[in-house]
């Protein structure tokens, strides 16, 4: 093969491996702008579940204070009404203590 010939094709081989390495490059340039978008997305959608996660925790934890409240309020309700009936029991030997103790006194007096 004369020289020129093998120059062209050498200059020709350099060109194609130079098209190559410049295609590979901006396949590796869109892959790695890809796998960013694709990392962006999965932290996103990642931290839109954790966010989810946690309205439902705190709605839940809401949930479960509220139902204890409600106990509390009904227990110390009926504890009130316990109390209040035992007071009621009570007022008729109040009465009649004080008037012993009022008919003590006057006799005392007397």
């Amino acid at each position: 093969m004369p020289r020129p010939e093998v120059l062209e094709r050498i200059k020709e081989a350099e060109t194609e491996a130079d098209d190559i390495v410049a295609d590979a490059k901006e396949t590796r340039e869109e892959r790695i702008s890809e796998a960013r978008t694709k990392a962006e997305d999965i932290r996103s959608e990642a931290h839109e579940e954790a966010e989810e996660s946690e309205q439902k925790r705190l709605e839940s934890a809401r949930e479960d204070i509220e139902a204890e409240r409600k106990k509390l309020l009904a227990e110390g309700e009926e504890e009130r009404e316990a109390l209040e009936t035992r007071a009621q029991e009570n007022v008729d030997e109040a009465i009649e203590f004080v008037l012993d103790r009022f008919r003590e006194a006057v006799h005392a007096q007397t």
